[in-house]
């Protein structure tokens, strides 16, 4: 199977993974707004969608007219400056397009300035949460003023429904882009800078996000999941999520861990709870509750995680993680099973 096919079958397997919190043809639909800034973004887009409508219509109905009125060839046709045809010029190329473009102006303008982008904006607010965009992948911190009781995971952002979450951004290499279609419009990660967006979904559901600068090889797999959960479930998710992770529980789980930490896994990601304190990759500590793998660009099944253990870079061409061959087949299934049991 050639690499094209092949990734579309893993989008379409991603797709099948997320289809029961919804359909993933409209799951990244800007035009389909779950939250409070993602619908004023949807309001102006229906308006610039509706005025280029009028617009398209009464340029075509012009085409159309001339076109049937004045028949003849075009040495025949009346000069553009003949009496009375300068107004075609005033109100057709001057006029239309000015009160067009300035009513769209000026919706824009209301609606940038209807977002809080940074602590201007959010006077005293600490950020709940902090994204950081790498090279290919999100890395997410769930803040908290007592140090111990801030997590890191990757990926994905839950939060809780019907609540305004702050988030700040922040790259770790170059400018990415933090964009879930239906919760809020692009914000750019910029190194050394930090910005802040406010999201809020209104409903339970998973929301699927992308990058949405270009940052290199595999920024078309940069994806992530924002997971709005009903308070009391995202509260036990935030408790479960500080934890450590499980000690393994079985020969074939103890057996992995060791296989983990004596190659170079322990090197790149960190597994709390464990000597491994890698920070070059994502924390692994909850890995197996993930939904997808690899940023989200591959489900997190047995098959594709046993492939991604050995084989990353046939998945995932130039991302940092390298391919694992020094593995034995039976060293890769005890990985594959401990990393499972991190839930």
């Amino acid at each position: 199977m050639s690499r094209r096919p092949a990734l579309l079958v893993a989008r379409l397997a991603m797709c099948g993974a997320l289809a029961a919190a919804s359909s993933c043809g409209g799951a990244e639909n800007m035009m389909a707004p779950a939250g409070p800034a993602a619908e004023r973004i949807a309001h102006l887009g229906w308006f610039v969608l509706g005025a280029f409508t009028v617009a398209s219509a009464a340029m075509w109905g012009l085409v159309f007219w001339t076109a049937t009125r004045r028949r003849g060839t075009l040495t025949s046709h009346m000069p553009w400056n003949a009496r009375g045809d300068e107004r075609w010029i005033t109100v057709g190329g001057f006029a239309i397009p000015a009160v067009v473009f300035a009513a769209m102006f000026v919706m824009m303008l209301r609606t940038m300035t209807a977002f809080p982008m940074g602590d201007h904006d959010m006077p005293g607010m600490a950020a709940a949460v902090r994204v950081t965009g790498h090279q290919w992948w999100w890395e997410v911190e769930y803040l908290d003023r007592q140090v111990h009781r801030a997590v890191v995971t990757a990926n994905e952002v839950h939060v809780p429904v019907g609540q305004p979450i702050d988030i700040e951004l922040r790259s770790a290499d170059v400018i990415h882009s933090f964009w879930v279609p239906r919760l809020h419009g692009k914000v750019d990660l910029v190194p050394g800078l930090v910005t802040r967006i406010r999201i809020q979904a209104n409903e339970p559901g998973i929301y699927p996000g992308q990058c949405g600068e270009f940052c290199g090889a595999q920024h078309a797999h940069m994806a992530m999941l924002v997971v709005a959960e009903p308070e009391a479930e995202y509260a036990a998710w935030l408790d479960h999520a500080r934890s450590n992770a499980a000690a393994p529980a079985t020969t074939t789980t103890a057996a992995g861990q060791q296989a983990f930490m004596t190659h170079q896994c322990a090197l790149c990601h960190e597994i709390r709870g464990t000597d491994a304190r890698g920070t070059v990759g994502p924390d692994l500590t909850h890995f197996g509750a993930r939904r997808g793998l690899a940023a989200n660009s591959q489900p997190n099944t047995r098959a594709t995680l046993s492939a991604w253990v050995t084989h990353a870079q046939a998945l995932k061409p130039f991302a940092q993680m390298p391919n694992l061959t020094v593995l034995t087949g039976e060293e890769q299934q005890s990985v594959v099973a401990y990393l499972e049991s991190l839930q």
